[in-house]
């Protein structure tokens, strides 16, 4: 059998078309009868390579673990699963907060859609020198977009970065003749804004607020900055969010933000925990 391709479908931006098959049942589209509409149907857990905005170089390329779902009307049996990979396929030159909410929009339109939703998350490296010696190294941090389009079409965008710390435990330091137990950490950073933040003021607010951040290449005479460093300014986790908290809580361009921090501790077998969210809106991801 043969088919005949028709291009005619659902034109959007940049000259990304839907092809149909006029010869072929769209089973989709096939009207259902159970009168039950979804809130999210689509793709998960995609690798996918994309190009993202770096501060420093102008662009970098990574790849990212991509979720993508829209909502289903009760009328339709299912979505254009294909659609998706499509659609992301021509925006892989560049994911970043200033061309989300496009995304978020075309996804609608491609897919006949009221609601849309994205979760972007990938490895970003940043150049990094040891504290004396200078020594370069890359440090890669685990970053996030998250975003989605209601009906109405009100856009809501959220950006995370993933930031490893170190941390001296001040009671450690407090009760001991010599030392004080310290350990890595993880702090989640996550935030709404008025305009667009780089990834990269996120992560040095983020180790600005720690005992001391980590490096990926030390000499012995930055090890012994840091470990001094790190003495010097012990920090609970506690101390730790709330540090951050009042640093975002006085920037007026953060509209919201959710804040944790997780110590591996060294001495005991169990993680050590906080978290701080400002605002109203939900932080359910």
């Amino acid at each position: 059998m043969q088919f005949r391709d028709t291009i005619h479908c659902l034109e959007i931006a940049n000259g990304l078309k839907t092809i149909s098959y006029p010869d072929m049942e769209d089973i989709q589209n096939l009207p259902d009868h159970r009168n039950c509409s979804i809130d999210k149907v689509g793709i998960k857990n995609l690798r996918y390579p994309i190009t993202v905005l770096d501060r420093k170089n102008g662009f970098q390329q990574t790849v990212a673990t991509i979720n993508m779902f829209v909502d289903l009307p009760d009328r339709f049996k299912g979505t254009h699963m294909s659609r998706f990979v499509e659609l992301l396929h021509h925006f892989r030159t560049e994911v970043s907060l200033k061309t989300f909410s496009v995304i978020l929009e075309q996804m609608k339109t491609h897919l006949d859609a009221e609601s849309s939703h994205v979760e972007i998350i990938f490895p970003y490296f940043i150049e990094k020198k040891a504290p004396v010696s200078d020594s370069p190294g890359l440090m890669d941090y685990t970053c996030g977009i998250y975003g989605s389009i209601d009906p109405k079409g009100k856009v809501d965008l959220i950006s995370e970065v993933v930031v490893p710390i170190s941390s001296v435990c001040p009671c450690s330091k407090e009760i001991s003749d010599a030392g004080a137990h310290n350990q890595r950490g993880e702090v989640r950073l996550r935030t709404r804004f008025k305009k667009f933040i780089w990834m990269e003021d996120m992560i040095e607010l983020v180790e600005n607020s720690a005992s001391c951040d980590v490096y990926s290449v030390l000499k012995r005479i930055d090890e012994k900055c840091v470990t001094e460093r790190g003495f010097d300014n012990p920090k609970f986790v506690e101390d730790i969010v709330r540090d951050i908290a009042i640093k975002l809580k006085a920037d007026d361009n953060i509209t919201w933000f959710s804040v944790s921090a997780e110590n591996f501790e060294s001495i005991h077998n169990h993680s050590a925990y906080a978290y701080i969210k400002n605002g109203d809106a939900p932080d359910n991801r």
